[in-house]
């Protein structure tokens, strides 16, 4: 039996295959018939799901079918996109579970996308790992990182200054912030290590000689990396971890500003129920699940992240390969209130200083 249903997630609708994803959807309103009602429709941020089949999404989804007998419908995108898929379908709802990353899932709540739901074992999570009123909770953890080529250059870069060289020219590329949740987090993390807005805009400037250009999806330029069609690219800890089982030659690692420390901040998947979801009740379903005990013990042991729940501590080797990883990295924690309420600012911003 098949576990779940996958379709890419289209850069701009009803090209190509957004045709395709626009009538697989199309029994998935409010009019749903009676095989639908054993389905639930998940709009996710790319990175859960394996390259080859064996990510964590890939797990859960097939013990959940098994257990319930509802099907998965998978839509994947970038952390930008899916929001703005579910923003157009408002008026007919055909997500029933989003799964995003900051600042986009509080852009989601903001936006009036997301129903309260407290899945069973959100009580485990920290402050942090859910919203104040119950619209989302993580269901994986996570860290902004960046990836290079381990094969080249001999001299590995360590800070975001070593990105400046002539050598790295047409060999860098970053996901588009706005689009990618990932891509965002580069603004983030410059704005961070750079001391605001003006000195990391004017830094993403000079860098922009040496960007390859946009990517809508930040999975896609691993497999760019470890082929060397580019040295150095942005990432995330659980995704690269993951794609790096498949592609040998990926190393993580965290850029510092020149004299200062490597730095990074939590990125965790975060999920929510959708307003006027069409199987609400298998959303609800599915969120449990994720969150469940044994869906969490896989988060590192499968998917090469870090639980959201505080009281499942995996040991396998995964897990401390992980912690390792992370080891003597400052981890800040971002005002995502703030970021939620100026991103368009932040983006307009970064638009400005690359020419984008």
């Amino acid at each position: 039996m098949r576990a779940f249903t996958h379709q890419p997630f289209p850069a701009v609708p009803l090209l190509a295959g957004g045709l395709v994803l626009a009538l697989s959807l199309t029994g998935c309103g409010s009019s749903s018939t009676a095989s639908d009602e054993k389905s639930v429709t998940v709009y996710s941020a790319d990175g859960l799901k394996g390259e080859n089949g064996d990510g964590w999404y890939d797990q859960v989804f097939k013990d959940f079918e098994k257990e319930t007998g509802i099907k998965v419908d998978y839509v994947e995108g970038g952390s930008g996109e899916v929001v703005q898929r579910a923003v157009r379908e408002k008026s007919n709802t055909q997500a029933d579970v989003l799964v995003t990353l900051p600042p986009f899932i509080q852009q989601a709540d903001a936006k009036g996308l997301l129903q309260p739901y407290d899945p069973r074992g959100a009580e485990h999570l920290d402050a942090a790992g859910r919203s104040a009123d119950s619209t989302w909770t993580a269901v994986v953890n996570n860290y902004f990182g960046f990836i290079r080529n381990t094969k080249e250059p001999k001299q590995a870069p360590t800070t975001w200054e070593d990105l400046l060289d002539p050598a790295y020219k047409n060999k860098l590329q970053y996901s588009t912030p706005g689009v990618a949740g990932d891509g965002t987090a580069v603004v983030i993390k410059a704005m961070h290590d750079f001391g605001g807005k003006e000195p990391a805009m004017a830094y993403l400037k000079k860098l922009q000689a040496n960007n390859v250009g946009p990517s809508s999806s930040t999975s896609k330029l691993a497999p760019k990396v470890d082929k060397g069609e580019i040295l150095v690219a942005n990432g995330d800890v659980q995704m690269n971890f993951a794609q790096a089982r498949s592609m040998p030659n990926l190393g993580i690692w965290f850029p510092a500003k020149d004299g200062g420390r490597p730095t990074t901040f939590a990125l965790p998947y975060a999920a929510g129920l959708v307003s006027k979801a069409p199987h609400s009740a298998n959303g609800k379903k599915l969120l449990d699940f994720m969150l469940a005990e044994r869906a969490q013990r896989q988060v590192s042991e499968i998917g090469g992240g870090f639980p959201a729940r505080t009281d499942i501590k995996p040991t396998d080797v995964n897990a401390v390969a992980l912690t390792k990883l992370i080891d003597g990295v400052e981890i800040f924690e971002p005002d995502w209130n703030d970021i939620e309420k100026n991103l368009d600012a932040y983006i307009d911003a970064w638009k400005s200083a690359t020419g984008s």
